[in-house]
């Protein structure tokens, strides 16, 4: 089946409003195995709307509309929509009275144009909508085309494709269709150049994504029923984890901060985080992760050099001596941080993430991370060289990630990346 995606609205034009239900219906789409040939966006114009209805009716099989079911004037989605596919619309009485009661609960009274949201498909279906006011609609043609109407408010239009749109296609599949997500450390090109051979199947299909220091590889399968689909996505899966290593740490799960919070409870192990250049970013990511509180129970920010000394116990020689941006530094903040929390692990981050600041030999992006073990008293410690990036949000962000996967490398007593090991109250050198 071959898709285009519809969003209407001249706010969207404009930039006024992110354009999150494309992404939205585009990954629900692809989980179908229905393929997206077009994303579009069109302002609230009758002519332009027709012209590209009938374009992406006379191409493709499924059209899926966002926007443009509201009340006013220039909210003629299903008008438009209906002329095309040679329907009409009807008032329902029905929809006119869940409008009245929704507008009564909020102690308002629909306006007469309100009404407009109340006609209907007549030789199609309309689809109800119990989050809002604005029924959605269906239409299809004799040659079996169809075009599924939602509202552009995104937690209607969501909850409208989960309760109507969807199940109406999955009914149309002859199989089942599987997704699986991998997420892996890493850039997108890299990655994807030691991996090329298995995007190539035809299924399980798989796509890869970038994110900030990561990416996901989504894996989707066709098989006669769920359990075969799961299983070719699963081996699929394996092969790419054959082939990435530790890299690739976790499936279907939002984030690295969540595999770190059950990977220490899975082992039953207390983290702590010592964080100067992140300013609680590490922290903020761990108890973002419900239960978080069985593993996490200290962090500690200490931007100025005085709060190192004072809270994690820092030599303000050292710090005199090798500067507060420093192997040497990060390295005594993951102690100080292990003994003052008593936590079995510990992760600190000094550095500059800009946009000034830059030191003789360590420019802008330069951060040095340090993890502590209780358990063996020794300490890793690395410089990740985050200097291209030159945005301090991101230099920040991926810095917090690299500090998450060294929690996670510590807890399965995988190598740390690029870090020197330091034994029990050993200095690290100048990296």
């Amino acid at each position: 089946m071959i898709a285009e995606i519809i969003c209407v609205g001249t706010e969207l034009l404009l930039g006024d409003i992110v354009n999150s239900n494309a992404q939205f219906l585009s990954r629900e789409l692809a989980e179908l195995g229905v393929t997206v040939l077009h994303q579009h966006v069109v302002g609230d114009n009758p002519a332009r709307l027709r012209a590209l209805v009938q374009e992406a009716k006379d191409r493709s099989d499924l059209l899926v509309f966002s926007g443009g079911l509201g009340p006013t004037a220039d909210d003629l989605t299903k008008e438009t929509v209906a002329e095309v596919f040679g329907d009409t619309l009807h008032f329902d009485a029905e929809e006119w009275a869940k409008i009245e009661a929704f507008f009564a609960r909020t102690g308002r009274r629909p306006t007469a144009n309100n009404r407009k949201q109340a006609m209907v498909p007549t030789r199609g279906r309309k689809l109800p909508n119990a989050h809002g006011t604005a029924p959605g609609a269906w239409f299809e043609d004799a040659q079996g085309r169809a075009a599924a109407l939602l509202p552009g408010v995104p937690h209607e239009m969501k909850a409208m494709w989960t309760e109507d749109v969807r199940p109406i296609l999955e009914a149309r599949q002859n199989c089942t269709i599987h997704s699986m997500t991998l997420r892996v450390l890493g850039g997108e090109s890299d990655i994807a150049s030691r991996v090329a051979p298995l995007f190539e199947s035809a299924n399980p299909t798989a796509a890869i994504y970038c994110k900030t220091g990561e990416s996901e590889i989504r894996v989707t399968a066709r098989a006669a029923n769920r359990a075969a689909a799961e299983a070719a996505c699963r081996a699929r899966i394996e092969e790419f984890r054959a082939i990435l290593g530790d890299n690739a740490y976790d499936v279907d799960v939002p984030g690295l901060a969540y595999t770190v919070v059950r990977t220490l409870r899975e082992r039953g192990l207390q983290a702590a985080t010592a964080e100067s250049c992140t300013g609680g970013l590490v922290a903020e990511q761990l108890t973002a992760v419900p239960g978080a509180s069985e593993v996490f129970g200290t962090g500690f920010v200490t931007y100025a050099a005085a709060a190192k000394t004072r809270l994690l116990g820092v030599d303000p020689a050292l710090i005199e001596r090798c500067n507060v941006v420093s192997a040497p530094v990060a390295a005594a903040m993951a102690r100080g941080a292990l003994a003052a929390s008593g936590a079995d692990l510990s992760v600190a981050l000094t550095g500059l993430a800009g946009p000034g600041g830059a030191l003789p030999g360590k420019p802008v992006g330069t951060v040095y991370l340090a993890g502590g073990d209780a358990r063996t008293g020794c300490v890793h410690v690395a410089r990740l060289n985050l200097c291209g990036y030159g945005d301090r949000a991101i230099i920040r962000a991926r810095a917090a990630l690299q500090a998450l996967d060294l929690l996670r490398r510590m807890a399965l007593g995988l190598a740390p990346v690029n870090a020197v090991t330091l034994a029990p109250g050993q200095q690290a050198p100048e990296l």
